[in-house]
């Protein structure tokens, strides 16, 4: 169960055509970890958290015509979440695990300029998950030298 009242920061809430089959999808192929889930007097799922480290990701059904599942709308995302692993999880092995409950993985495990692996799956609803783990720590003058940005603080520095 959820602590409240939850502290700053930030989640993300993501809507499905079928939100119990995801919540519980979501466990299986991922390794959330389930906070809460609120039902109505019907047993649908009314709202659920599901936890990730110090993370929360809401879970629930579309509600408005503005809360759509990628599946209703054509497959089509405005946003994704990503989750970054723990230093030293085995993000290749959290792939293969998301892949063996049936997740479609659209871009595979690989090691990123900036020092992280990371690998983006779509859910069985279309969402897109990126996972990524730290797999060496570099400065922001080390991944501006090999991926050939510039990194500052603010957009007028």
């Amino acid at each position: 169960m959820v602590d409240h009242p939850r502290g700053k920061g930030l989640s993300s809430a993501v809507s499905y055509q079928d939100s119990k089959a995801a919540f519980r999808w979501l466990e299986e192929a991922f390794g959330f970890e389930p906070l809460f889930v609120l039902l109505d007097e019907a047993g649908n799922l009314a709202h659920s958290e599901m936890g990730y480290g110090n993370s929360v990701v809401m879970v629930g059904n579309e509600w408005s015509d503005d809360h759509k599942s990628p599946k209703s709308i054509g497959g089509k995302n405005t946003q994704s979440v990503h989750v970054q692993l723990a230093l030293g999880d085995d993000i290749d092995a959290h792939c293969n695990r998301a892949r063996a409950a049936g997740a479609a993985i659209i871009a595979e495990p690989e090691t990123q300029f900036y020092g992280d692996r990371s690998y983006r799956a779509k859910d069985p609803e279309g969402h897109i998950w990126t996972f990524g783990v730290t797999v060496e720590a570099k400065t922001a003058e080390q991944w501006d030298a090999e991926g050939g940005f510039t990194t500052k603080t603010r957009l007028d520095d």
